[in-house]
């Protein structure tokens, strides 16, 4: 099944990059060589799962290798560094990322008969996980999908509902339902990072996102840092630096202007952090953009 997954997908992605797909929330991603840089993107919650190669990513302090056969699952939105490991011109890189959709997952969650429980501990807000037989028929039923157009809205809720009940189903049901259930720990957090993506660019007080998330500081602090392998400071600086970024990529604004607007006062922290973040300069990276630097705000980065 892997084999005809890869052919499928190669045959629908020809060209390196991303590419997206009339089914919303379905990206795929095709790479003949390793990564020279990392990527720098912001991780939707969604599934991405490789045909074939490898890649590694890293969030804050957690650095996750995953290759054929596996995915990497993503809970919330995660600034993160991607980079393909394995690759050649005769074998690409080749991977799906799907965008979760938490109504479907609560609604298959309420027809289980047994759902599964998440569990006393704090979770994490990413992992690594085999791609199971079931999750690949889906994958490639969706894939087949894209041949007959007319066909998508009628079945594809079908088969992501089915994609919904293997993943609740599986060895990691437990980590999956968090994403659904309003009062768990990754929903709570990820109210918290609404609030800090919403006002990025200001300072705000660890109470004010405890509150948002209806925990303690400490409590807070704690799941925080679990899901998302970093502080929320460290969170918000990476926003900042890649909306930066962005900024004089996109928009062709100067290192001053991006460093202003995304809310530094001191311009020679902005270029400390900036150069610790990218191994550039701000100055120097804003004279001219790498295929390499993109930044993404969908699933697509995670592939």
């Amino acid at each position: 099944m892997s084999s005809e997954l890869a052919r499928a997908v190669e045959a629908l992605c020809p060209d390196d990059g991303l590419s997206v797909t009339p089914i919303d929330g379905l990206v795929f991603m095709r790479a003949s060589a390793d990564s020279v840089l990392p990527t720098h993107s912001i991780y939707r919650p969604c599934l991405c799962a490789v045909i074939q190669g490898a890649k590694q990513v890293t969030v804050g302090e957690q650095t996750l290798d995953y290759g054929a056969s596996q995915c990497l699952v993503v809970s919330l939105d995660l600034p993160a560094f991607g980079r393909v490991t394995r690759a050649s011109v005769a074998t690409p890189y080749l991977a799906i990322a799907l965008e979760f959709d938490v109504q479907m997952i609560r609604a298959v969650l309420e027809e289980l008969d047994a759902p599964p429980s998440p569990g006393e501990g704090v979770g994490h807000g990413i992992f690594v996980a085999d791609t199971t037989a079931p999750l690949s028929d889906c994958l490639l039923r969706l894939v087949r999908l894209l041949g007959t157009p007319q066909a998508i809205p009628v079945l594809y809720p079908a088969i992501m509902k089915e994609v919904c009940f293997w993943l609740l189903t599986g060895p990691h049901g437990g980590e999956i339902c968090r994403l659904a259930l309003p009062d768990s720990h990754t929903r709570r957090i990820a109210s918290a990072i609404h609030l800090i993506r919403e006002h990025f660019t200001r300072s705000i007080r660890v109470q004010e996102l405890a509150d948002a998330a209806q925990m303690s500081p400490s409590s807070f602090h704690l799941h925080f840092k679990s899901l998302t392998s970093m502080t929320p400071l460290q969170y918000q600086k990476q926003l900042r630096l890649l909306e930066a970024r962005r900024l004089m990529h996109a928009e062709g604004v100067s290192a001053s202007g991006a460093a202003y607007q995304v809310g530094y006062e001191s311009a020679s922290q902005f270029s400390r952090e900036y150069s610790r973040m990218f191994g550039v300069s701000p100055r120097r990276d804003a004279v001219g953009s790498s295929p390499s630097g993109e930044v993404s705000v969908s699933a697509g980065g995670a592939v």
